[in-house]
């Protein structure tokens, strides 16, 4: 079989052939089943002391820690192989929460909004915006997150196949560092304690669901949203509406040591993968979990994350419809 190029990964020339954007990857760590409390629907992992970062994350394996694209290629292949597939009717009401600003003094975010543009902007880094480093099958792997408005104050969303390997297990020493660059970690490395996902991802592995949150522990005394903020949430929004993502592309032609952004407005997914939608964008592996903020900058309300994209699709990213579904995830991990 020859193989072709796709968002810095190699995967096989299947005429429908995607390549996740990153992250995911088979492993051993957790357990196929959830082993917290959570609702139905909803797939949860308490993390083992045994099984979080401790002192792993070193400044050069955050360096060496590869995009998985190429490891869960297989399961976003057989997606698209199923062929163009109905639209499913949105369901939900509408909901939308609202932002948390930090209250420790910190950076000012400065993001200039962005044209609609499919080549990546390179930004400053933003405070509540980073990247996501775990470990699955003995291998360390790297993706993008964002922390999101919560009860909790120390909710980090993501994508499914960056805390699960959809499905099966649960990752390792899973930690955010928010405002990442270049090495640095201004506002430390956090720990998560909890992992969930919805079990259309983690019991199915069904890509349009492909959304992870992680609860963390407290740093020095502080929640994660009290230290960097965290935007807004929304669920069940109409289809179609502008975006700006953000993410930490690592592949070729990147190298993962600085933010990155694409605008632009969302369009039906081609082959009708329930309810994903495609964006403008060029951003390679290593930018999956980073947030979709409606309207442009990144003050907006999340509302969707960096997740796959098809080989013949040149410079679009796709990311999951965030609904009822994801909104039933998102309510367990941030309570």
């Amino acid at each position: 079989m020859t193989s072709k190029k796709f968002a810095g990964g190699v995967v096989g020339a299947l005429a429908l052939s995607i390549a996740l954007i990153s992250g995911g990857a088979v492993g051993t760590a957790g357990a196929s089943a959830p082993n917290g409390v959570a609702p139905t629907g909803v797939d949860t992992w308490i993390v083992p002391q045994t099984q979080q970062s401790g002192d792993y994350w070193t400044a050069e394996r955050m360096r060496a820690a590869i995009p998985g694209d190429a490891l869960v290629a297989d399961k976003a292949a057989a997606a698209a192989a199923k062929g163009v597939q109905s639209r499913p009717t949105t369901s939900g009401s509408a909901v939308t929460v609202p932002s948390q600003a930090a209250t420790v003094p910190g950076p000012v975010d400065t993001v200039t909004p962005n044209a609609t543009t499919p080549n990546a902007t390179q930004e400053s880094t933003v405070s509540h915006i980073g990247k996501v480093f775990f470990t699955l099958s003995g291998s360390d792997y790297v993706c993008s997150g964002n922390a999101v408005s919560s009860a909790n104050q120390s909710t980090v969303a993501t994508a499914g196949h960056c805390v699960n390997e959809g499905p099966g297990s649960f990752a390792s020493r899973w930690i955010f560092v928010p405002a990442y660059e270049n090495g640095s970690a201004p506002y430390g490395q956090w720990t998560a304690s909890k992992l969930t996902t919805p079990s259309q991802w983690g019991t199915d592995g069904n890509i349009s669901y492909a959304t992870g949150f992680a609860t963390v522990a407290s740093l020095n005394g502080a929640t994660l949203s009290s230290t960097v903020g965290a935007t807004g949430v929304s669920f069940n929004q109409s289809r179609g509406l502008i975006y700006n993502a953000f993410g930490y592309p690592a592949a070729a032609p990147f190298d993962g040591a600085t933010l990155q952004s694409c605008s632009g407005t969302a369009t039906d997914d081609p082959y009708g993968q329930s309810e994903s939608q495609g964006l403008p964008c060029d951003m390679t592996g290593g930018s999956s979990g980073g947030p979709w903020f409606i309207g442009t900058g990144s003050a907006g309300s999340q509302n969707s994350i960096n997740s796959f994209g098809y080989n013949n699709v040149p410079n679009t990213m796709f990311g999951p419809y965030w609904g009822s579904v994801i909104q039933s995830a998102y309510d367990s991990a941030s309570a």
